[in-house]
């Protein structure tokens, strides 16, 4: 579980430089220019996400789980995924009133995607992943309301149609996650 524990290490701490350190972001930017500090964060990102999945798809040396629920449960989390999706893609349409509810999508889903996850799943190693990225994403979606609030920054609404994107391209993921990719990517069909 070392390899979890260091690429979790790698990957939240980087994510949170800009919460707990912002100073220090700013004037590393500043001294080596930006497409050097995207290259840096960018291979330092990688370099985690793959101790993560190496440390991840390590054999459990504590085989038994730390909980389990009940077998419905399962389902449960299947269907908060539904608003997961939709969640993230809205990060990516602009002007939805998704954003403008939610300030930054794609951290609300990492909370629910983690939430979801966590419910299915009791393991050691599940508890530290998915509990983990919840705290995360719970401690930088409100340092960014926080910051957005401070900086007087809004996200205006322009349309139902962008909202419909959202929803219509989240569901469609979540449907071809559901039906193939669960399987392929995490090695658990889940119909």
């Amino acid at each position: 579980m070392l390899y979890l524990i260091l690429g979790l290490a790698l990957v939240l701490g980087l994510h949170s430089v800009r919460i707990v350190a912002e100073p220090w972001r700013l004037g590393t930017i500043e001294r080596i220019g930006v497409p050097a500090w995207r290259g840096v964060y960018s291979l330092l990102s990688i370099a985690g996400f793959l101790l993560i999945i190496k440390g991840y798809g390590e054999p459990d040396t504590l085989v038994a789980p730390l909980y389990e629920l009940p077998s419905w449960v399962r389902l449960l989390s299947i269907a908060l995924m539904l608003p997961a999706a939709v969640l993230l893609v809205a990060a990516y349409v602009p002007g939805t009133r998704i954003r403008q509810a939610v300030g930054h999508p794609m951290m609300l889903a990492t909370r629910v995607w983690a939430g979801a996850h966590l419910l299915s799943n009791g393991r050691p190693a599940d508890v530290l992943l998915f509990g983990s990225f919840f705290a995360w994403a719970v401690f930088a979606h409100h340092a960014a309301r926080r910051r957005d609030r401070a900086a007087g920054i809004a996200y205006p609404a322009r349309g139902l149609e962008r909202d419909l994107i959202a929803l219509l391209a989240g569901a469609a993921a979540w449907g071809v996650v559901l039906v193939w990719a669960h399987r392929w990517i995490g090695g658990i069909p889940l119909l």
